[in-house]
C-alpha cells in the first residue's frame, strides 16, 4: 500500500471528542422543542445519550435521541433501529428535521457569541491528534459539523488550516462525493472515519477503490461495528496509538 498524498479525516469521533458539548446543545434544542416540566435532565441521561452517540448520523438525531430516551424507549430498542425510531417520532410529533438541524446549530452560535471559552472547554482532543495534524502537509476534514464549528475549535489549538481543506455539513454532499472531486487531483487518499456506515459507502463506489478506508477504534462506534472492520477485506480498524505513529504503523 502505497502512502497517501492525501489524508482525509471526520472530526468528530476522530480529531475531536465533543461528547458533553453534543449532550449540552442537544438538551437545549429539546427542552426548546418539546419543553418539559423541568429543565433539569435526570441523573443519568448524559451518561445513555454518551453511551448511544454512535447511531447519530446528524445534528438534528441528537434532541430527537433525548426525546426517546425521555419517552421510555430502552437503549437496545435504539441501537437495534434508530433510525425507524426517529423517523417514527418525527412524524409522531410533526416535527421537521431541518428545522431541528437549524436550532442546533443556532444554540450553538448563540453558545459561541455568548460564552466561546465555556464553549470549547466542552471539547476535547484526543491525546497526539494535535501534533499530527501539524505534521501532516496535504490534509483534508470531512465531516457532518459545520465548518465554522469546526475552524473555531482548530484555531484555539493553534491550527489554522486553509479553509477549503475543511468541508463540513454546509457542503450538502455525502462524503463520497468529496472524496471523489479531491480524487481528480490527489492519489492515493486515506481516509479515516469513525462510523463504519459512512465507510461502507465509500466502499460501494466503483471509482474510489483506490482509497484505503480506516475505521477509527476510538471514535463513536459499537464493539460489533469494529469486529465487522476487522473482518473487511477493504476496511482497516485503526487504533488511537497506530494514528500518532508514522504511516507505516498504519498497515
Amino acid at each position: 500500500m502505497s502512502f497517501p498524498e492525501l489524508l482525509a479525516l471526520d472530526f468528530d469521533g476522530v480529531i475531536c471528542n465533543g461528547l458533553r458539548e453534543y449532550f449540552r446543545t442537544a438538551w437545549k434544542a429539546y427542552c426548546e422543542i418539546w419543553q418539559p416540566a423541568d429543565l433539569a435532565h435526570p441523573v443519568g441521561l448524559a451518561e445513555r445519550f454518551y453511551h448511544l452517540r454512535p447511531v447519530v448520523e446528524t445534528g438534528w438525531e441528537m434532541p430527537v435521541l433525548i426525546h426517546a430516551l425521555e419517552s421510555g424507549f430502552h437503549d437496545r430498542e435504539i441501537l437495534k433501529d434508530w433510525q425507524g425510531i426517529a423517523l417514527e417520532l418525527l412524524h409522531h410529533h410533526q416535527v421537521d428535521p431541518r428545522e431541528v438541524g437549524s436550532l442546533v446549530d443556532g444554540i450553538r452560535d448563540r453558545w459561541i457569541a455568548d460564552d466561546l471559552d465555556h464553549w470549547l472547554a466542552e471539547h476535547e482532543f484526543y491525546p497526539g491528534v494535535i501534533d499530527q495534524l501539524r505534521s501532516w502537509d496535504k490534509l483534508v476534514i470531512i465531516s457532518t459539523k459545520e465548518g465554522r464549528f469546526i475552524q473555531a475549535l482548530l484555531q484555539r489549538q493553534g491550527l489554522d488550516l486553509d479553509r477549503n481543506c475543511i468541508l463540513g455539513k454546509e457542503q450538502k454532499r455525502p462524503k463520497h462525493e468529496i472524496l471523489r472531486q479531491f480524487q481528480k487531483t490527489h492519489t492515493p487518499i486515506w481516509f479515516v472515519e469513525d462510523r463504519l456506515k459512512t465507510l461502507h459507502s465509500v466502499e460501494q463506489q466503483l471509482d474510489l477503490t483506490d482509497v484505503s478506508l480506516f475505521l477509527a477504534d476510538w471514535g463513536y462506534n459499537l464493539p460489533e461495528e469494529r469486529t465487522q472492520a476487522q473482518a473487511s477485506d477493504r476496511i482497516q480498524l485503526l487504533s488511537l496509538q497506530q494514528f500518532a505513529q508514522d504511516f507505516s504503523s498504519w498497515c
